[in-house]
């Protein structure tokens, strides 16, 4: 389940996918399979190549990547995420998500 985020972020989220560009929602998010884990950030993009280009610049299996259309994405969790999102300079996420 996901939550944390509203209607605007989901919505600039999905145009950036569409356009092809890589793109980051971080959100709250609960899975049992997961107990440890409370935060999420899907990876997406459209064009496939480049967000397996991405996958590969940070050391990531490309063959997580969920190949959901229209909006293909990766789901970065735990440490890696954290860390990656540092990487990018997305400094709001990590703070709102208090990952710092």
């Amino acid at each position: 389940m996901a939550f944390g985020i509203n209607r605007a972020e989901l919505t600039r989220w999905k145009q950036a996918v569409s356009a092809g560009e890589i793109a980051f929602l971080t959100h709250y998010w609960i899975d049992k399979r997961y107990p440890e884990i409370t935060t999420v950030t899907k990876v997406g993009c459209s064009d496939l190549p480049r967000l397996r280009e991405w996958c590969k610049k940070h050391g990531l299996p490309a063959r997580y990547i969920h190949n959901r259309q229209p909006f293909p994405h990766f789901d970065l969790m735990g440490p890696k995420q954290a860390e990656i999102l540092r990487q990018e300079g997305l400094w709001e996420h990590l703070e709102r998500f208090r990952m710092l």
